[in-house]
């Protein structure tokens, strides 16, 4: 049997640990004007920076999911 240690743990650090870095080059690269909200080229790749983490969290609960119901 799978325990959480062995199953959401890494998960949580793994996304926990990397969540926190995204977060800080994302805002690294707000504050120094690297990436421009306000045109429509940037904001674009800024929605699909946040959406390609969050489907990446969310393809990886999903899997481990899966294979704890499979146990």
């Amino acid at each position: 049997m799978l325990d959480f240690a062995r199953t959401w743990l890494p998960f949580i650090y793994l996304y926990g640990v990397g969540g926190l870095a995204f977060l800080v080059g994302m805002v690294l690269i707000l504050r120094t004007k690297a990436l421009n909200p306000e045109r429509r080229r940037h904001s674009r790749w800024f929605k699909v920076l946040l959406f390609g983490f969050v489907f990446y969290v969310g393809l990886h609960s999903a899997f481990i999911l899966l294979a704890l119901k499979g146990t």
